[in-house]
């Protein structure tokens, strides 16, 4: 996955540049973290994990494939951290995964 824009704010300690791409930049691609964000995010509760794309793509056929789920890539982005262990739950947490589909070419939901 090439959009660490949250990412490399929080390493920086501080919104920066960074470069964008991927199968979900179209909706993911910020090229810096806007300040009002970077000021909420910034929360020591907060963590930023980094999937790949392949991630991505695998974990938008799986909600199809299983759940009938209709995700556009950046809406699968989340539940592929949570399929490849990107980010594993504490025990008795609690996890919400919200997802969009508005992007989603139905022809491209296998692919």
């Amino acid at each position: 996955m090439r959009i660490p824009t949250l990412h490399e704010a929080l390493r920086a300690g501080r919104p920066v540049p960074v470069e964008v791409g991927g199968v979900a930049a179209d909706a993911l691609g910020a090229t810096r973290l806007g300040g009002l964000a970077f000021e909420i995010l910034s929360s020591p509760r907060v963590r930023s994990v980094l999937v790949s794309d392949e991630a991505i793509v695998e974990a938008r056929r799986t909600l199809w494939a299983r759940h009938r789920v209709a995700a556009e890539h950046a809406g699968a982005t989340a539940y592929a951290a949570l399929l490849t262990g990107a980010y594993t739950p504490a025990p008795g947490e609690r996890v919400a995964v919200v997802i969009c589909g508005s992007n989603t070419d139905p022809a491209t939901l296998t692919t």
